[in-house]
């Protein structure tokens, strides 16, 4: 796919593997927005791009805020103009709490916030010749062998997040496959692992075990290749999984098809969705 004169819409793109994949496809060509929580914070990125003779704005968003992914949504629909792709990159984990609607903080933001994120925006993607949705996940996924939906009402229970995170992560991959079901032959949608990066998702985790984690991570760059590959690839099957530019098969979790309609309807239910 050629993404010269595309409109590319990517959250989490003001650090880590989502400034390089908005930059690496601003220089391709493509219109990038850049759909993050800090104005500030996304200021260098868009300077960046600019200054390379790349085209980029801003989007506020904060996925942890329902209200703000509407009112983000709203802004693109307004607009009424396609979107080529949607990158749902934005990511944390080690971070405990809440969101401002009330889920576990990582699963809302992960999860939740893309998945209204996405249904909002699929209009607009409709109206693009080929239309793409790239959800980045983890390989961690492979860990979280179910979902508590209970759980993912309540505060983060473990001190490290991590479990809360790999169930975030099992979500992506359900609800791709949910959404290449749903969106049909038109839409290519996909998710991936990123590989192990060295970003800024890990911020929240205590310093020493993120500054050991990190020793043992890849860089932003060789983190956003497989991204870029979903992007542009031509021969990408829809509802796969790909790691190192490869599809791969996802976890037995991931496969589950009542687990992927249960967490479908809840979202919809719990963002005021139709099913």
């Amino acid at each position: 796919m050629n993404v010269q004169g595309r409109t590319i819409v990517v959250t989490g793109s003001n650090t880590g593997i989502g400034r390089v994949t908005a930059e690496q496809l601003a220089k391709q060509g493509a219109r990038v927005i850049l759909a993050n929580r800090s104005e500030e914070k996304t200021r260098p990125v868009l300077e960046a791009i600019r200054a390379a003779g790349g085209t980029a704005e801003y989007l506020p968003l904060d996925l942890a805020d329902l209200a703000s992914v509407r009112k983000a949504a709203q802004t693109l629909l307004d607009r009424n103009e396609p979107i080529d792709v949607l990158v749902n990159n934005a990511g944390l984990a080690g971070l405990r709490g809440v969101t401002k609607d009330g889920f576990e903080i990582t699963f809302g933001t992960n999860h939740l916030g893309h998945y209204l994120f996405t249904r909002l925006l699929i209009p607009l993607l409709e109206k693009a010749k080929a239309p793409r949705i790239v959800n980045v996940s983890s390989k961690s996924h492979y860990r979280a062998k179910s979902i508590d939906f209970e759980a993912v009402r309540r505060p983060t229970a473990h001190l490290t997040g991590l479990p809360e995170y790999e169930v975030s992560k099992l979500a992506n991959v359900l609800f791709t496959k949910q959404l290449a079901k749903r969106l049909g032959d038109r839409f290519t949608v996909t998710a991936l692992h990123p590989g192990v990066v060295a970003s800024d998702a890990w911020r929240q985790l205590p310093w020493g075990l993120r500054h050991l984690a990190k020793l043992f991570m890849i860089s932003n760059e060789e983190g956003a290749k497989t991204t870029l590959h979903c992007v542009t690839a031509d021969d990408l099957k829809s509802g796969a999984y790909y790691d190192s530019c490869k599809e791969r098969r996802p976890s037995r979790a991931s496969g589950d098809d009542e687990l992927g309609r249960t967490l479908w309807e809840k979202s919809a239910q719990w963002v005021n969705l139709p099913v």
